[in-house]
């Protein structure tokens, strides 16, 4: 009956990026994969935006959660429906430790609980009662502890197991997964307990590919515990300060490895030289390591080496010649280094780059004509670097450049003439206070277009008018520009503008109703622009709006009534409204997608929590300088919102 449903076992494992920093995903304080993720089902066509409708199995499950306290046990069914009933479950945000109970026996093979309210250990007698059908199970974000997982031994085929940010967990879980041979992907993200003698447990999982011990402070001595694990693809190993140079002899023997991350740790030059026979390596991240320029000498030999980041290393602009040997790169990551114009002549070779990142280095106009001859680049990061005009002249025949970041940069008007022969360009920041209305100009041509940063330039709306013809973007910036609401009639045309930032206090009412006709809008920024209730009436138009921030203070209960048929809403902030009250709660109670709400500075009060009672999906409220208390909120919390996760007053 209908076709597996069950995810595959190449997507559990979900990789943060090498260069995207320090990610948060899984961090209960701050949790940014609830807060973050969309809250309504995917019903729409991404070709031609018309529903798609579900199939009777979709229709089923669903309609079984509705009413899923009516179900004692969900075992008799083909494991592909259970799994889809879980999932629905998981999705809606309707699984607690009571309706689990349906699911004991049901041979799941996927049990994605990352960071879902409320799992402990009373959660695990019936996850583990999937015995050997469970091949997957993320438990990342929750309580817990080396208890519950006593019996995991009895899922002998599990495959993925993920406990990112499970800080009661210790060496005692590690020594309990020991002999589950078939693991192909561990992550213990940011444990605190792991110390390097429960890693030796690590030492017969033969089929591993795939480690993360990211922010694991006391594995200094462990890796030696890997040497055997010959499979191993990836490990990460980010941010552990722990780590040293005689931390990476073990890894030479590593030879499949194709990805490493060591970011923030302590390696340096020497412990790069045992990285050198890893001629699989594809990825290296060395952000913030103390390394020096003669750690090239060993990257070379890694001739396959496609990703590479060195950024914030305090790299200086000697002894660059042997990158030049590193032709497959294609990502490269030297942002926030002490380096200047020399070190791009030895880049003009490296002609497969699609990436580079030159963040607040001390580039000039001269050095850009090293990167000319690089074709196939496709982004190009040169913010906060010296670059002005002239600079710009080398980059026109980039023909495949899709991205450009020229913020905090010297250019001006007169440069952007050499962007507007690059047709592909897809995304582009301005964040320059020397742009004007004049270089808007230049950008007519850029039909491509999906994204514009134009916040913080002399922008004014008369420049608006060169945009009017982008029939592609979706999302502007133009907030603390000078605009005023006479421009805002060039936007109105711009039917594909998804997001459009105008926190720019000249902006009233008026403009508002400008951009009545941009009814695809989904993410609407107004935060100090002088919006009042009168100017509240053209949102009703913005049905599709998730995201919507009016702060200015004209806003009172009047004006809230028209947002709250606004039902496609996931964050809404009206902080510093300081007329509205508990009538403005009342209105909102039907806005059941919200994830995270902001009233602060306003007039409403702990009895005007009960309103909230319905937004069973909020996971972050705050309600600071109102008559409402951290206790009142607590007392809600626990009642009826046990998913709030981020609450001021705490």
């Amino acid at each position: 009956m209908g076709g597996a449903c069950s995810r595959k076992r190449g997507q559990q494992v979900n990789e943060d990026g090498a260069f995207r920093g320090i990610s948060r995903r899984y961090s209960r304080n701050g949790s940014s994969k609830w807060l973050g993720a969309s809250s309504t089902r995917a019903v729409v066509d991404n070709i031609d935006g018309k529903a798609i409708c579900p199939s009777l199995m979709e229709l089923c499950a669903y309609k079984i959660c509705e009413h899923i306290d009516q179900y004692g046990t969900f075992s008799m069914l083909p494991r592909d429906i259970s799994q889809q009933i879980f999932n629905e479950l998981v999705y809606s945000q309707r699984l607690n430790g009571t309706n689990l109970e349906a699911f004991r026996g049901c041979a799941l093979q996927d049990i994605d609980l990352c960071e879902y309210p409320g799992v402990d250990d009373s959660w695990m007698d019936v996850i583990l009662s999937q015995g050997s059908s469970l091949l997957s199970a993320d438990l990342s974000g929750s309580d817990v502890t080396d208890c519950g997982l006593v019996q995991f031994k009895d899922c002998e085929n599990i495959q993925a197991l993920n406990f990112n940010y499970c800080d009661q967990i210790s060496d005692s879980s590690l020594d309990r997964i020991r002999g589950l041979s078939n693991l192909t992907s561990l992550s213990f993200k940011r444990n605190s307990n792991i110390t390097t003698e429960g890693l030796s447990a690590l030492s017969g999982l033969v089929n591993l590919l795939h480690l993360d011990l990211e922010r694991c402070p006391l594995i200094h001595g462990g890796l030696v515990h890997l040497r055997g694990l010959s499979k191993l693809q990836a490990l990460n190993i980010n941010c552990c300060n722990c780590i040293t140079d005689s931390d990476m002899e073990p890894l030479a023997e590593l030879t499949n490895l194709k990805e490493l991350q060591l970011s923030a740790s302590k390696v340096t030059d020497h412990g790069v030289t045992f990285l050198k026979g890893l001629h699989k390596l594809s990825l290296l991240n060395m952000e913030r390591c103390p390394i020096t320029t003669a750690c090239l000498d060993s990257l070379s030999a890694i001739v396959g080496l496609q990703y590479l980041n060195l950024s914030r290393c305090n790299l200086t602009g000697n002894g660059w010649d042997k990158i030049s040997d590193l032709k497959a790169l294609k990502v490269l990551n030297l942002g926030f280094n002490n380096i200047s114009d020399g070190v791009l002549v030895h880049l003009k070779d490296l002609i497969n780059l699609e990436s580079l990142n030159m963040d607040s280095c001390s580039i000039r106009d001269d050095g850009l004509v090293n990167l000319g001859g690089l074709h196939r680049l496709k982004c190009l990061e040169l913010s906060d670097t010296e670059v002005g005009s002239n600079g710009l002249s080398h980059l026109s025949g980039l023909a495949n450049l899709q991205s450009l970041n020229l913020s905090f940069t010297l250019i001006t008007d007169g440069g952007l003439g050499n962007l507007s022969k690059l047709s592909t360009l897809r995304s582009l920041n301005l964040d320059v206070r020397q742009i004007t209305d004049t270089g808007l100009a230049s950008l007519r041509s850029l039909h491509r277009l999906k994204c514009l940063e134009l916040s913080d330039t002399e922008v004014g709306s008369n420049g608006l008018s060169h945009l009017s013809g982008l029939a592609n973007l979706q999302s502007l910036n133009l907030s603390f520009t000078l605009i005023t609401d006479g421009g805002l009639g060039n936007l109105s045309k711009l039917s594909t503008l998804r997001s459009l930032n105008l926190d720019v206090r000249q902006i009233t009412d008026t403009g508002l109703a400008s951009l009545r006709n941009l009814t695809g809008l989904t993410h609407l920024d107004l935060f100090c622009a002088k919006i009042t209730d009168a100017g509240t009436t053209y949102l009703r138009n913005f049905t599709n709006l998730q995201s919507l921030e009016i702060c200015s203070g004209g806003i009172t209960d009047a004006g809230v009534k028209n947002i709250k048929d606004l039902r496609s809403l996931v964050f809404l902030n009206l902080s510093q409204n300081h007329r509205l009250t508990d009538a403005s709660l009342a209105l909102i109670t039907g806005l059941t997608q919200l994830v995270s709400l902001n009233l602060s500075n306003s007039r409403v009060t702990s009895s005007g929590l009960q309103h909230l009672k319905p937004l069973k999906k909020l996971k972050s409220l705050s309600l600071e300088s109102t008559k409402v208390t951290a206790n009142d909120i607590k007392r809600l919390q626990v009642s009826d919102l046990p998913n709030l996760v981020n609450v001021r007053p705490e």
